[in-house]
């Protein structure tokens, strides 16, 4: 008689399960990790002479806001590293999955922000006199092949905004294809535009190589040593791989590898408008131009419940969490150098870059990682 009288709350009780499941899980998210949980979390910088070392309470920075940050940061599967910069100091540092301090990731499109800056730094050389110069000038070889007279007026000005015309790779599995294949020139005149140059935002990879080889063409020399002479050894940078295409040109849109504390000297020189060490390696004027959002909804899918809406200025994003507005590189797979110039503050993750990967799976470990960063920045105040 008991069995049978149990039967049916029996029934009941599994009926509910996923009731119970689900608020029990809301009650822990609202609840939080424990004190014992975030005390026992470790975020110390490595020892190491490249960086000045601090804490967040020595820079006026709630510790356990960090300590939530690393501890829900080694739940990730992708993370490869996670660094936090105050005031210049680097003030937490951790390592996943394979990560390490001397670990240099493929940053994927990333290295955009990188490209924007030699063309500012080549036209402070003089290699190029202004952005407003035409891309077909640097091209004679494919320029009696143009059809499309549009294409003659698109300037470097529109390919670093992603506003020269050119369609998204990632809109046709042939535009695709004709990227990773990499023989770039020929493709000026082959891709089609979608859009009349200067009047709409597309991101195009294309536009990034072309810069990067006309850069070389136009310094001459192989990109690599320009940007080891201009940008690397002035800021004490060591460059890892650069990927190049079939014809030897060193990639643009996407093949530096780094170190995230490289990546993070990078950022550093950005949010102290081109300077390091008293010198000025990126002209001021050109950091500023760069970080101006001159596409202000570039993009407004969900890539992290808080970056929302997109801007795209000179190789860099924009967004806006809360109060905090912030520029940002970014990468495929989670390469993140985020700026937030008024908590002058750097967050740097690299991550698996998934190469030759656009799927389902790699943008879920990539969302993951901009929500990591977009919930932090959420919880942090004005100052």
């Amino acid at each position: 008689m008991k069995l049978k009288s149990m039967r049916p709350t029996a029934k009941i009780n599994a009926a509910l399960i996923p009731v119970f499941t689900s608020l029990t899980f809301m009650l822990f998210a609202a609840c939080g990790p424990s004190d014992v949980e975030l005390a026992a979390v470790d975020y110390a910088p490595l020892p190491g002479e490249d960086w000045q070392v601090s804490t967040p309470e020595e820079r006026d920075l709630d510790p356990e806001l960090v300590a939530e940050l690393y501890l829900d940061a080694a739940e990730l599967e992708t993370l490869y590293s996670l660094l936090v910069i105050k005031d210049g100091y680097l003030i937490a540092e951790d390592y996943f999955n394979g990560g390490s301090i001397g670990k240099a990731t493929l940053l994927q499109s990333a290295s955009k922000s990188y490209i924007s800056a030699l063309v500012g730094i080549a036209v402070d050389r003089g290699c190029l006199s202004s952005i407003d110069q035409k891309l077909i000038a640097f091209f004679p070889d494919v320029a009696d092949q143009i059809v499309d007279s549009r294409k003659k007026q698109i300037t470097l000005r529109q390919m670093l905004q992603m506003r020269a015309g050119y369609p998204d790779e990632e809109t046709d599995p042939a535009y695709l294809e004709a990227l990773y294949w990499g023989v770039y020139p020929k493709l000026i005149v082959e891709f089609p535009l979608v859009d009349r140059p200067g009047t709409a935002f597309n991101y195009s990879n294309l536009t990034y190589n072309w810069l990067a080889i006309l850069l070389a063409r136009s310094c001459g020399t192989d990109l690599r040593s320009f940007a080891q002479d201009n940008l690397f050894q002035p800021s004490d940078t060591k460059i890892g791989d650069w990927l190049q295409d079939r014809d030897g040109h060193y990639i643009g849109s996407g093949g530096i590898h780094v170190t995230a504390r490289d990546a993070a000297r990078f950022g550093l020189l950005f949010l102290n408008n081109g300077e390091y060490e008293g010198d000025q390696i990126i002209p001021a004027d050109w950091v500023h131009d760069s970080l101006l959002p001159y596409t202000e909804k570039a993009r407004s899918y969900g890539l992290g419940f808080s970056f929302g809406t997109l801007g795209y200025g000179y190789g860099w994003w924009t967004a806006s969490v809360k109060e905090h507005d912030f520029s940002f590189a970014w990468g495929h797979g989670g390469q993140l150098i985020v700026l937030l110039d008024d908590l002058d503050m750097i967050i740097v993750t690299t991550a698996d870059p998934f190469f030759g990967q656009h799927d389902g799976q790699s943008w879920t470990h990539e969302k993951a990682i901009m929500n990591l960063v977009g919930e932090f920045i959420q919880s942090l105040p004005n100052e």
